[in-house]
């Protein structure tokens, strides 16, 4: 059964509404006949407006060459609002429709949200479509660094938001275990080896300098002892690397589920070599007439299909460019696995990357437009009031693992997951570890602690919270109440839009307006009291709070404790 989406389905109404009333009045002659204007239904930011609030009139001002306000006036005489959600509607400033909604709705919505407990916010907005996310993907050759930790918190929360919109939702891992970084990988495990039974050996330039290196050079000498010393140099670096890159992914394997991300594919880099499917791209392009030669090199008239320039396919000493199996692994997405939509969270140095790719899929014959991006802007560490130095070539640098050893994962996702994606911002590591509402994750669980503590009192008071009945609900007529109602009614939309502009930051804003209100709520009004009926009403508010509030944490994978 899929759940209601009360704010989208409130603004059909309203919609409908004053369209029936347009009709009513061009009738009745008391405005020309003419096609009905395209105007909007929209919620207003200062309540006080309304609970909706329409434009209809300015926007029939061209069409029936009449002031706004004459319209409005007509329309307000045509709405038929019995029978509706709506209880009145007034006209207001330059010709606005205010409509106000009846208590009842209210009601309603509080029962909504009892009735479908944790499933309160799925919506069938994204109607199956398959879609694969791709988020992380960092080089198995090193831990990941802070930026990973970023791009993991908005892609998993981004991947959930999309399964609760009603998409079929693919989590995938992009394991780069071949091409240069694998080459360099391999000189950096091979110097550190031979140090450890050569003197005089040194890093070659632009090496990986991190302690990890030592860790498995010391590790595969355990194992293997000076064996390789002598070796052929290309046998020491395949063998050390055949040690260590199962090593680090299992080790990334392991570190992404202690930060709560799991995966439904591991896709390996290597795979589009060995089958094939890297080299038939350039042979694809080719027959297509989309490459050309030059200095020996093989390449694609990207400027001809929306890329800055053009760019090498096959370099002059016939090995692939980084892009052909990046142009392999995305037509694998798109037409060999068919999904309807893929999705890459990139880090912001990548914006430049993305048109290249969108347009070598395009001279394949795909829909670029399947392909969306969320590039990730990186993200300043801040502790006592200064930035944290990184430093990931001295190998100091924080890795995901040493900030989860400071910050609760619950507080990383969350903190992460506070601004749109495209957005810098600093991470403050000591509020994300203090214990006051100063520290918004702790300030939404409190909340959510906080109710259980009123389910629990209620319940040794011979209250039950799904007991209230709809006229008994029809008694949260407070402001606080009002306003606390309209924000449940709203998670559904908020869901959905998050999913629809990839931006999970929206359900963590919502939680915490949520918890705001509730706090305000709570200080403002006592939840039990002599008045058995509205005690019974503010308890099923409560709930429905609270049962809001787990949903919204569980999307983002964040415990909803019931003490603090």
């Amino acid at each position: 059964m899929m759940m209601k989406n009360p704010m989208p389905e409130l603004r059909e109404q309203c919609r409908a509404l004053i369209a029936k009333a347009f009709r009513a009045c061009i009738s009745k002659g008391a405005l020309p006949d003419a096609p009905l204007p395209d105007f909007g239904v929209e919620i207003p930011a200062d309540p006080s407006h309304g609970d909706l609030a329409s434009n209809a009139a300015m926007a029939g001002a061209k069409v029936f060459r009449l002031p706004p306000r004459t319209i409005a006036a007509a329309l307000q005489g045509e709405l038929q609002l019995e029978g509706s959600s709506f209880s009145s509607v007034e006209i207001a400033g330059a010709g606005f429709l205010n409509f106000w909604v009846g208590r009842r709705w209210f009601s309603q919505c509080i029962g909504d949200v009892l009735a479908a407990g944790a499933d309160y916010g799925r919506t069938d907005t994204g109607k199956g479509q398959r879609v694969i996310v791709e988020y992380v993907s960092a080089n198995p050759t090193g831990p990941m660094h802070i930026g990973n930790a970023r791009g993991g918190a908005v892609g998993d929360s981004l991947a959930s938001a999309l399964q609760w919109a009603g998409f079929d939702v693919t989590r995938e891992y992009y394991v780069n275990d071949a091409g240069n970084q694998i080459e360099k990988f391999g000189v950096s495990l091979e110097a550190r080896y031979l140090q450890l039974f050569q003197e005089g050996v040194e890093m070659p330039e632009g090496c990986y300098m991190g302690e990890d290196i030592i860790a498995h050079a010391k590790g595969f000498a355990a194992v293997h002892g000076d064996r390789y010393v002598g070796a052929d140099a290309d046998e020491r670096k395949k063998a050390l690397v055949e040690y260590a890159l199962p090593l680090n992914i299992a080790g990334i394997e392991r570190d992404l589920a202690r930060y709560r991300i799991h995966y439904d594919n591991w896709f390996k880099e290597s795979s589009l070599y060995t089958g094939g499917e890297a080299w038939a791209m350039v042979e694809a392009l080719k027959e297509r007439g989309c490459t050309y030669e030059q200095d020996g090199a093989v390449w694609f008239k990207g400027s001809e299909y929306g890329a800055d320039k053009d760019f090498v396919l096959v370099r002059a000493n016939g090995l692939l460019t980084y892009v052909v199996p990046d142009i392999a692994y995305h037509y694998n997405k798109l037409v060999t696995r068919g999904f309807d939509r893929a999705v890459n969270v990139l880090g912001a140095d990548h914006h430049g990357y993305v048109p290249r790719l969108k347009s070598a899929l395009l001279a394949l014959g795909v829909d670029a437009g399947k392909l969306d991006t969320v590039l990730i802007q990186m993200v300043r560490l801040v502790r006592e009031g200064e930035v944290v130095k990184l430093s990931k070539r001295s190998g100091k640098a924080i890795t995901l693992t040493t900030l989860l050893d400071d910050v609760p994962v619950d507080a990383a996702r969350f903190h992460f997951n506070l601004r749109e994606p495209n957005s810098q911002f600093d991470f403050d590591l000591d509020l994300a570890v203090e214990q006051s509402s100063q520290n918004p994750v702790y300030y939404v669980q409190y909340a959510h602690a906080r109710i259980c503590s009123i389910d629990e009192k209620a319940g040794e008071a011979g209250f039950d919270h799904g007991e209230a009945s709809l006229a008994e609900l029809d008694l949260l007529a407070e402001p606080e109440e009002t306003a606390l109602i309209r924000q449940l009614a709203r998670f559904p939309e908020e869901v959905a839009q998050s999913a629809k502009g990839y931006d999970p930051a929206r359900v963590t804003r919502f939680c915490i307006e949520l918890a705001t209100l509730f706090h305000k709520f709570y200080n403002s009004h006592k939840v039990i009291s002599e008045d058995a009926g509205l005690s019974k009403a503010r308890i099923a508010l409560c709930h429905a709070v609270r049962t809001v509030l787990a949903n919204g944490l569980a999307l983002l994978k964040i415990d909803a404790p019931a003490k603090m």
